[in-house]
């Protein structure tokens, strides 16, 4: 169960009276299903997106060039917008998905298990990277809604950028919550996040990038990055 942070202000003494906004920081979480076949569904290393998604996207790459005769330039071209929209969907998706609360138990239990467990339990480290039993399907269903407004092999190059796209923000993720950075772009997308999970989770829905909390206003005060 999460809980609900208090901000005040006192004359010239800002201060948080927070209470935990997750269970654990251990690096292991709670048991999600009861049949092991089902919970190991939900648990991944971080290096698998990576070792599954890649030669997918090197194949789209190939497929628009080689077999579909898209030039260079046309592949760069929906390749890079592939890219860039999604940080959008990704804002998206984190938003308004994973972030709306249901009321009923069943849409309770299905958001814990998208999304919910992660901020009880922001360090363990398996379900810090969509698991390809969830990864796979979603794929599977955007790819068909983007062939609606796409040829084939115009979506194959937007679809790879797409998917870089996704892993980068995976992988982004994963480092958030592991690795120390120092300083540089890293150090304020990590606080970026961190400020999402512990000060506000109603606010900083970007991962891999802040840019679309600036665009809607769902972002963090400069002061409070900067404590």
């Amino acid at each position: 169960m999460r809980y609900t942070s208090y901000f005040c202000s006192i004359g010239k003494i800002n201060c948080v009276m927070a209470k935990k906004l997750y269970v654990s920081n251990s690096e292991e979480s709670t048991r999600m299903f009861k049949n092991d076949f089902l919970e190991s569904l939900t648990k991944i290393h971080w290096s698998v997106p990576l070792i599954f998604w890649i030669p997918v996207i090197v194949y789209l790459v190939y497929k628009a060039y080689a077999i579909g005769g898209l030039s260079v330039s046309s592949v760069a071209l929906y390749y890079f917008s592939g890219l860039v929209f999604w940080t959008l969907a990704e804002y998206v998706l984190h938003r308004w998905v994973f972030h709306y609360h249901p009321t009923s138990d069943w849409g309770k239990r299905i958001h814990f298990i998208f999304h919910g467990v992660h901020h009880d339990y922001p360090k363990d480290r398996l379900r810090l990277v969509m698991p390809l039993s969830a990864s796979i399907p979603m794929a599977t269903i955007i790819y068909l809604i983007f062939s609606l407004f796409f040829a084939e092999y115009t979506l194959a190059a937007f679809f790879a950028g797409f998917m870089l796209g996704y892993l980068i923000y995976d992988e982004c993720h994963y480092a958030m919550h592991h690795a120390n950075f120092k300083s540089g772009i890293f150090k304020r997308i990590k606080d970026h996040h961190m400020l999402h999970h512990y000060a506000d989770p109603e606010k900083g829905f970007g991962v891999s990038s802040s840019i679309w909390d600036v665009i809607f206003g769902s972002g963090f005060p400069k002061k409070n990055k900067n404590k």
